[in-house]
């Protein structure tokens, strides 16, 4: 299991679009992913289950990955967020 914390970057946080972006950077990995925010914890590749949980930028969320290949997905998407969900990382 891989897990990392990150600060959403981007003004706007996680609304439809930054989140579709993300849920298809996740699906382009095996592992089972989720994100926390707080005590809540929803599967990464659920629009619904993301959008549930409101985040804003400046929200600290955790990426969380269990699989054959949880350290890239985790890295991938740590670097999505940081980025502010350029195109240049998707």
């Amino acid at each position: 299991m891989c897990i990392k914390d990150v600060m959403v970057q981007n003004q706007v946080g996680l609304h439809a679009r930054p989140a579709t972006f993300f849920i298809q950077k996740a699906n382009e990995f095996r592992s089972a992913i989720w994100i926390e925010k707080e005590e809540r914890r929803v599967n990464a590749k659920s629009l619904l289950g993301i959008l549930s949980l409101g985040i804003v930028g400046g929200t600290a969320i955790r990426i969380i990955a269990d699989g054959t290949d949880e350290e890239q997905a985790v890295a991938s998407l740590v670097d999505l967020v940081e980025s502010g969900f350029s195109d240049e990382n998707r």
